[in-house]
């Protein structure tokens, strides 16, 4: 999941960008409201953490700019201010949820998952295609009941792929969710992932999930639950 965080204070940014990385996120960082911007233009987020106080263009002023034109990412506000009438224009506006500052980490990322889950079509915790299982809460996964011992890349890598499956994923778009940058033509990281989660989700199977879509990516093939 590939997250832009819109907040001032640098060392605040840098902080959660980490505690991000750390919970198997991707993230950019604005430092204005312009940016923030110009960086929603380029780059598709899953969500966008988003503080008031900011320079050039306000949060609330960037929030009301991403939602007449009909982008539709869930928006985290972070304020400083304890105002109830702040925080009511801020959803009102088509933020999905605020945090006061300051903050518990912990609670900033359960609030974060938890709006990722009211945007899942699954009705729990868990990504299902077939006998592949992805707990979104413990980073687990599991093939026909047998559990897959997978690095974080690889985890950020499969939830991406499950997420969208059905759908071809350019090597671009996986870059950008699951690394956080486009690199063009020079690397084939990607490749190199899709190998090692062919080998562990695939291999020992008679239906193979990971598809290469010549000339385009990949896709994870929809299994129809028995």
């Amino acid at each position: 999941m590939n997250i832009l965080i819109v907040e001032d204070e640098k060392d605040l940014a840098k902080i959660i960008k980490k505690r991000l990385e750390r919970e198997n996120f991707t993230a950019d960082i604005a430092y204005d409201g312009e940016a923030a911007i110009d960086k929603t233009i380029v780059n598709q987020y899953d969500l966008i953490i988003l503080d008031i106080m900011i320079p050039k263009k306000n949060g609330l002023e960037v929030l009301a700019e991403l939602r007449e034109w009909k982008d539709k990412t869930p928006v985290l506000i972070l304020t400083a201010k304890d105002s109830i009438e702040d925080k009511v224009k801020g959803l009102n506006m088509g933020a999905d949820d605020y945090l006061t500052k300051p903050f518990a980490f912990e609670e900033l990322i359960a609030r974060i998952k938890t709006i990722f889950r009211r945007g899942v079509k699954e009705h729990s915790n868990k990504l299902k295609n077939g006998d592949l299982v992805l707990n979104t809460v413990d980073y687990t996964a599991k093939r026909a009941g047998k559990k897959i011992e997978l690095t974080s890349k690889e985890y950020a890598l499969l939830e991406y792929l499950m997420r969208n499956r059905g759908n071809v994923l350019s090597r671009s778009q996986i870059e950008e969710h699951v690394w956080g940058y486009m690199s063009g033509n020079n690397t084939n990281i990607v490749d190199v992932y899709i190998r090692f989660l062919r080998k562990k989700i695939d291999n020992q199977h008679r239906i193979k999930l990971l598809k290469t879509v010549r000339g385009h990516g990949y896709k994870m093939k929809v299994i129809k639950d028995e």
